[in-house]
């Protein structure tokens, strides 16, 4: 489920203008940013990459973010987009080992790093096949497509939350979700399996 509790960095009321910039999280501020968001953005990557990389990714991600904050505009969204940014470039430098892993999903039919995401998918669509035909399909997108769609689905990021994260219009956040779900339903014979759980 979606992790709710956001911190707020937008300005107090009574404090600076609204042309004013929203304050920028200081390195007080970090931990609770770590506190907040570092369970779900490492449930995240191992959906991703598997358990094996999850942990130095997310530590590197906090890492940067931390090298960071003095740029951080409050402006351009929360801070939980702002991290799965740092996150999906990262993942970004894996993207053979993410590949493969779908692969020899595709081959074998069991991977523990979908299996959130397919133990909802199984209701809607025959078990028989569908968990290698979806690792099929995801290995068969383009990596803007795989992270676009996955940043909606997996992180349940909306719409206007990855397009800050991958640092893109919103419009093109809508046209990458819309061709990937497209070559999903054709690789799983009509059935959507990111329906349900769009952001």
């Amino acid at each position: 489920m979606r992790h709710e509790s956001r911190a707020d960095l937008s300005p107090r009321p009574g404090v600076g203008t609204s042309d004013d910039p929203p304050p920028r999280p200081g390195p007080e501020r970090f931990a609770g940013l770590f506190v907040d968001h570092a369970p779900e953005l490492k449930r995240y990557v191992v959906r991703r990459l598997g358990l094996e990389p999850a942990d130095d990714i997310v530590a590197e991600t906090f890492a940067v973010a931390l090298q960071r904050l003095e740029s951080y505009d409050g402006r351009r969204g929360d801070e939980r987009a702002w991290l799965y940014g740092i996150a999906t470039n990262l993942i970004g430098r894996h993207r053979r080992r993410e590949i493969g892993l779908y692969k020899a999903l595709s081959r074998t039919g069991a991977d523990a790093v979908i299996e959130p995401f397919t133990d909802e998918v199984e209701q809607r669509v025959v078990a028989d096949g569908a968990r290698r035909r979806l690792a099929k399909a995801l290995a068969g997108l383009s990596r803007k497509h795989r992270d676009t769609l996955l940043l909606v689905t997996w992180a349940e990021l909306t719409y206007e939350e990855a397009a800050v994260a991958l640092g893109v219009p919103v419009g093109t956040v809508r046209s990458r979700v819309n061709r990937a779900r497209s070559s999903l339903r054709r690789m799983l014979a009509g059935i959507d399996p990111t329906v349900a759980d769009e952001g």
